[in-house]
């Protein structure tokens, strides 16, 4: 295995991806192990390397850090596979004399840094624990490695993907995106990283249209399904959990097909990475977002790349493949090289690095570079404790320890309670999990000027920086670059006056909009469901808002009302013409005949009866309510009663011409009394009603969803009726006693007139019942106030038009003899 290597007194090994895809495994002689071909150099992967060679030499120039004490290192590349990260610590925890001693009971190194990947940094954390060799990971995230029971000698500079999960979360979130896609590696960093976003982003609702699985192992077949099912789906918001090397065959695919439209979400692990960062990715990766680690500068890191060449030590592995991108030729070693490749241009020998303009030599934003620096330093600073009893800085004469017996366990112990301030003011430590503070920044990645913009969380609502603004335009977000963030839902959100209708066997993100039912509304935008008007309002034509129901009863200003007022009127001004003209002519042998007494107070009886619908019109109160009903009862009693007075006379003046018969004389006093007893029994039924349970006001909502019907309810349906009963007992015995002295033998006979009227008013009333019951809405008080009018005209027509005739029309006939029928 291709090793980088120098001796020092305590041997710390490291282990990273620089070559990132494993071709095949072969052998050339049997009796030689097998050894690993890979291909896909990573320059990212290389720097690594170069800083933990970096911060390593300078920490053996530090006077006061591990003070006459030499690190040395063994690094060695993984290949980016957990198969080969394996082999790689098996061979770093090993003696050199390996191969013939089974015992690894004494490493042969403190200290591991390692690895990029989570899956590789699992396999070697279960693999390393039970000899307590700590590992220090620069870049695996993965939160299943926070579990301390699992893996006690794992620490790491990198936070764990727990946090990444709730800042990308909240970047959905805040952003409104509710209809997202994903693409997650096919390995422990991917699976769980996507697991714990899954879980936050259900809490605010949103859906995940599909999860499309990558590896850098991938056939183009796999790669292409993946393409397809971004390009069959609706979403325009995309998130990829995924490495770079892993991600970036799907990314080609997706540039050469034109999936353009995306907005890309990206994990920490490619949103800097430099070989997607190209001009040409622009096109399709434009503008993505993500979160990273903290960056930071380290000085003198430039001109320790910078002098990097292959001549310097022609063994040292991985230079040449550096050398040939960097410099865009091939090396030439010392002496003769009789494999070089003849296709390849060949160096000249006089190249430099000095002038370079490449990225890799860009120190100013480095991150898991920084990550890498900070592992070295921590293991460093916890060697300095245990071998000096004292935390750096403090002065130390000697050595507490021999360096010979330091185990591994006791780094591991002391790794556990590093705490330090670097030279760049950053906080050193690990928590008990073995994770550092969680600090995140959020980029706007512009990959067509190569900046990277960055703000923290927490202020995305006004951002600016630099050339860069985010701000909310209606409903997009809009950098100032130009690059516009799109809206991504599965189905638009539900204006006012819809709710939300779940579509059956699709994700809960996709929803049809259904209009709110007649007395419902939606006043606010993505209503899951409509919400009932109260019982005097109902909705408007939007569904949107509550609106008071139209109150509806019978008013003076309407036809009806108009109507019904003149007739009222008309009747009581008729009422009180005829009582005058009564009162003008009561000496005259008409008036006489048909007792003037009881004629009045039937006049002036029926005058109140018309007077009566008065009360019926206009909006009901508890007064008005009270008074409709029992004036009705007790002016119509009063006037039946007049009636009953005039037949009894009738009756008792029939009987009188029959001198077999002997009755009693009926004069004014007990026609007095008739008329007031039984128009008594009615205004004691009228007091009972009132006293235990009047009529009052009352709102009636069946007739209609719009309107609300004001309308006097009777209170006692028992009491009402027994008024009614009690006029129509009264009318009744009027009919009867008036049909039986229908042939009196004179011109006058009362009695015929008397039995007209009392088959109207029956006839009225026993009408009106079922059409008060059956009528809707203010027609109801109508019906009765036409009943009202109908019996007070048909008494009034009835009794009176007969005399009033011979009064003003023939007064010839208003004579005694023409009265008691006797011919001249």
């Amino acid at each position: 295995m291709p090793s980088v290597f120098k001796q020092g007194d305590i041997m710390i090994g490291g282990i990273f991806p620089v070559f990132n895809k494993e071709l095949g495994i072969t052998s050339t002689f049997e009796s030689e192990p097998p050894g690993v071909v890979c291909a896909g150099f990573d320059l990212r992967a290389f720097r690594w390397t170069q800083v933990m060679i970096f911060a390593i030499e300078e920490i053996n120039s530090d006077p006061t850090l591990l003070t006459n004490i030499s690190l040395g290192y063994k690094i060695l590349d993984s290949c980016a596979s957990p198969t080969n990260t394996l082999r790689a610590a098996l061979t770093l925890a090993s003696q050199p004399n390996e191969i013939k001693s089974a015992s690894f009971s004494l490493p042969a190194l403190s200290a591991l840094v390692a690895e990029s990947g989570s899956s590789q940094s699992l396999a070697i954390a279960a693999t390393l624990g039970p000899f307590k060799i700590p590992i220090v990971s620069y870049f695996s995230t993965c939160a299943c490695l926070s579990n301390k029971a699992k893996y006690p000698t794992f620490f790491r500079t990198i936070p764990s993907d727990y946090f990444q999960a709730k800042a990308l979360a909240a970047l959905i979130k805040h952003f409104g995106w509710e209809w997202i896609g994903v693409i997650q590696s096919d390995n422990d960093y991917g699976q769980n990283g996507i697991m714990a976003f899954t879980e936050e982003v259900k809490k605010f609702g949103v859906c995940i249209a599909f999860v499309g699985t990558v590896l850098r192992t991938y056939t183009l077949e796999k790669i292409l399904k993946v393409v397809e099912m971004i390009k069959q789906s609706t979403v325009k918001v995309i998130l990829a959990f995924t490495p770079e090397g892993d991600f970036y065959p799907l990314m080609k695919e997706i540039l050469k097909q034109n999936v353009t439209g995306i907005q890309w979400i990206a994990s920490e692990a490619w949103v800097t990475a430099t070989r997607p960062s190209t001009p040409e990715m622009y096109q399709a990766f434009g503008g993505a977002l993500g979160f990273v680690v903290q960056k930071m500068a380290i000085p003198n890191l430039n001109p320790f790349l910078t002098n990097i060449s292959p001549y310097a030590d022609p063994s040292a592995a991985f230079v040449k493949d550096f050398w040939e991108i960097i410099v865009g030729c091939k090396s030439v070693s010392l002496g003769n090289d009789t494999n070089t490749d003849k296709t390849k241009k060949m160096c000249t020998g006089n190249e430099t690095l000095m002038d370079s303009q490449d990225t890799f030599f860009n120190v100013t934003e480095l991150r898991v570079s920084y990550n890498v620096y900070k592992a070295v330093y921590a293991i460093a600073h916890a060697l300095h404790q245990l071998v000096f009893c004292k935390p750096a800085g403090e002065k130390a004469l000697r050595p507490c320890v021999n360096i010979s017996d330091i185990q591994p366990k006791e780094v591991t112990y002391h790794l556990k309670r590093v705490y330090f301030k670097n030279q760049f003011g950053d906080y050193v430590s690990f928590d008990e999990n073995g994770d550092p503070p969680a600090s995140y920044d959020i980029i706007n990645w512009q990959l067509k000027n190569k900046q990277v913009q960055h703000v923290t969380l927490g202020h995305l609502a006004s951002v600016e920086n630099g050339a860069y603004k985010l701000s909310i335009q209606e409903d997009k977000i809009v950098w100032r670059s130009g690059k516009t963030v799109p809206k991504s839902v599965c189905s638009n959100v539900c204006t006012k006056g819809t709710r939300k209708a779940q579509v059956k066997g699709k994700h809960m993100c996709c929803f049809d909009c259904i209009p709110c039912t007649d007395g419902t509304i939606a006043n606010s935008t993505g209503a899951a469901d409509c919400t009932p008007c109260p019982l005097e309002y109902w909705s408007n034509e939007r569904k949107d808002e509550c609106i008071r129901k139209e109150t509806e009863f019978l008013t003076y200003h309407e036809p009806m009302g108009i109507v019904l007022t003149a007739l009222s009127l008309f009747g009581a001004s008729l009422s009180l013409a005829t009582l005058a003209i009564f009162i003008h002519w009561r000496e005259t042998p008409v008036i006489k005949a048909s007792n003037s007494e009881l004629s009045c107070f039937l006049l002036f009886s029926l005058f109140l009866c018309f007077l009566c619908p008065l009360t019926f019109i206009g909006r009901p109160t508890v007064w008005t309510c009270m008074l409709r009903h029992t004036a009705f009862g007790v002016t119509f009693a009063l006037c039946i009663s007049c009636v009953l007075g005039k037949t009894i006379v009738v009756v008792t003046a029939f009987k009188a011409t029959h001198p077999s018969n002997k009755v009693g004389k009926f004069g004014p006093a007990q026609q007095r009394i008739i008329v007031c007893s039984c128009t008594l029994i009615q205004i004691v039924i009228c007091i009972l009603w009132l006293k235990f349970n009047p009529p009052f006001p009352d709102k009636v909502f069946r007739y209609g969803n719009k309107k609300i019907v004001l309308k006097c309810n009777t209170g006692s349906e028992a009491a009402f009726y027994a008024v009614l009963g009690y006029i129509g007992l009264l009318a009744v015995i009027c009919l009867v006693l008036a049909f039986l002295v229908r042939k009196l033998p004179d011109n006058f006979n009362e009695a015929k007139l008397i039995t007209f009227s009392m088959l109207i008013f029956c006839a009225v009333w026993v009408t009106f019942i079922p059409a008060y019951v059956s009528t809707p809405r203010k027609f109801t008080v109508a019906v009765e106030i036409f009943a009202i009018l109908s019996s007070a005209f048909g008494l009034l027509i009835s009794i009176f038009a007969p005399k009033c005739y011979i009064i003003l029309i023939t007064p010839e006939q208003n004579t005694r003899r023409h009265v008691m029928g006797i011919n001249a």
